[in-house]
């Protein structure tokens, strides 16, 4: 499977599809795919993990929006780049719908086997100009790590965790009802399948402890306010040997006055006065690689645009820029002097310009 398929399509729903039409279309997917149910069959798991992908995104509002705009490419801009492993679809969904991704051993061998640690989600603040032009920064990430005085097994050293002699290790005890036979969580061990009898002192017998590491991590140029960037592995620590969750960094972009982001495109603001504006002339202008001279030409109106191509915020995945847009405004005085009046009400004049009424637009100026 080289290319991606529509989402829609995988999911065999429409475009105008209700989340609650979504979720069902899903959930039957995922049954007819699911890995337990098509054992040692590579293509089934593909299915398997791009439904899930297209889930992801139709059931999120965001995620959808920017899929219908932009294709596949869009859900990348709010941090999903799809599953790497059934591990991750079981981690993300399997609470959803109860037990369709845990009965009778569905989802990775049981609770009592090796489970994928949670993920975490932290926040990241950086300013406006470094969004644009990318980032490094340095992050205390806490985080749930095996104990290295068990081993990660919960046990004191010199013992080990014992098989749960209830459930035989299975984690499940099963009652039988008459005709009916009922499956439960063993009581006895809590559907971990084993008994820790001396504890380990450091982690209290439950295998891991927490601690706070720092990482380094590079933020992307042209990253939005929102984003989350997705390191793989950088999550909590698996249990039983689990794989480690993901670390998810959402990026908080700081205001700029001078700027207003609309997608890639960056749109700015600089002032003349009406003199400026009609004669022509050369101002200082704010850009995103600093301050820059533009030269308006003589007639320049208010709400002109200058539009400078290539100028704006780089496009995530280094596919060009955006464009800056430089809008024009004129100011006009609030107040002149008599000589100034004279001389504009004679320019006026010249050009065949109505100033009057009972106290026409200069008398105003001079407060008259």
């Amino acid at each position: 499977m080289t290319a991606k398929r529509d989402y829609y399509e995988i999911l065999g729903v429409s475009k105008e599809a209700q989340p609650n039409e979504i979720k069902r279309a899903y959930r039957k997917a995922a049954m007819k795919f699911h890995p337990d149910r098509n054992p040692g069959d590579p293509e089934a798991e593909e299915r398997f993990k791009e439904a899930a992908e297209a889930f992801e995104v139709l059931s999120d509002e965001q995620k959808r929006q920017l899929y219908d705009r932009y294709g596949h490419e869009g859900p990348s801009r709010a941090g999903f780049s799809g599953f790497q492993g059934t591990d991750e679809v079981f981690s993300r969904f399997g609470d959803l719908f109860g037990d369709l991704f845990g009965q009778f051993g569905f989802g990775g061998g049981g609770r009592n086997g090796p489970r994928r640690g949670g993920d975490i989600k932290l926040e990241v603040e950086i300013p406006f100009l470094e969004a644009v032009s990318g980032a490094e920064r340095e992050i205390a990430v806490p985080r749930r790590e095996p104990c290295d005085d068990c081993g990660g097994t919960g046990a004191a050293e010199g013992s080990k965790p014992e098989t749960c002699s209830q459930c035989g290790g299975s984690g499940q005890v099963v009652h039988r009802q008459g005709f009916f036979v009922v499956q439960t969580t063993c009581p006895r061990c809590r559907g971990e399948g084993t008994i820790i009898r001396n504890p380990c002192g450091t982690c209290s017998g439950t295998g891991v402890v927490q601690r706070e590491s720092t990482l380094k991590i590079n933020i992307p140029a042209g990253v939005d306010d929102g984003q989350a960037l997705r390191i793989p592995g950088r999550g909590q620590a698996g249990e039983k040997g689990g794989p480690p969750g993901n670390l998810y960094v959402v990026v908080r972009v700081q205001t700029d006055d001078r700027f207003e982001r609309d997608e890639f495109d960056i749109h700015s603001e600089v002032s003349i006065s009406m003199f400026q504006a009609a004669l022509g002339c050369t101002v200082d202008a704010p850009a995103l690689d600093g301050e820059i001279e533009i030269t308006l030409d003589p007639g320049t109106q208010p709400g002109d645009v200058i539009v400078r191509r290539g100028k704006g915020i780089p496009v995530l995945g280094g596919r060009g820029h955006g464009d800056q847009h430089i809008h024009v405004r004129v100011t006009v005085p609030k107040k002149l002097d008599e000589r100034q009046v004279e001389l504009l009400t004679e320019l006026a004049e010249s050009m065949g310009d109505k100033t009057g009424g009972e106290k026409g637009f200069f008398d105003r100026l001079l407060g008259r």
